[in-house]
């Protein structure tokens, strides 16, 4: 069989840019049971509730939600459990320190495997004020209103 190449994305959470300011991202590999790989290949996985916390210098990723693989037996895992996280021990600290003294959180953003590994791509945020949300809405909206003005323009529509 040949090795996977490449990126293949499984679970991306499009909430947590919504309601955090992204500050710096991380990549990090899971600790994962067999059931959970062949859940995560067909594609099943929620990152909608997920967190990272720090305890005693290991970080661990609790909330996301692998289903059950299908064709499990006994040896399934449970859906909601907390996975290990596999960073280096800098990194451990550094992220440590940024969040006790910064008030940050730690939340993850992607779920993917790269070159056949399981990954998990995690930031440091600082959540957003409903006025911030609104905002960035505004914004966004504006830009795309901008660049289908543009568009038109150059059709020789307008």
């Amino acid at each position: 069989m040949p090795k996977e190449q490449g990126r293949k994305l499984i679970a991306q959470n499009k909430k947590a840019r919504h309601d955090y300011h992204i500050e710096d991202t991380y990549e990090a590999g899971l600790v994962l049971m067999g059931t959970e790989v062949k859940s995560l290949r067909a594609g099943r996985a929620s990152l909608v509730d997920g967190f990272v916390d720090i305890d005693g210098h290991e970080a661990w990723l609790h909330g996301v939600h692998i289903p059950e693989y299908s064709q499990g037996t006994w040896t399934n895992h449970a859906a909601r459990r907390k996975r290990k996280l596999l960073l280096n021990r800098a990194e451990i600290d550094k992220i440590e320190r940024r969040v006790n003294e910064k008030g940050l959180t730690i939340v993850p953003l992607s779920l993917y495997f790269l070159d056949g590994r399981a990954k998990v791509e995690i930031a440091l945020a600082r959540g957003k004020k409903t006025w911030d949300k609104r905002h960035s809405l505004a914004e966004r909206q504006a830009n795309r209103e901008k660049e289908q003005a543009l568009g038109r323009r150059l059709k020789g529509m307008d």
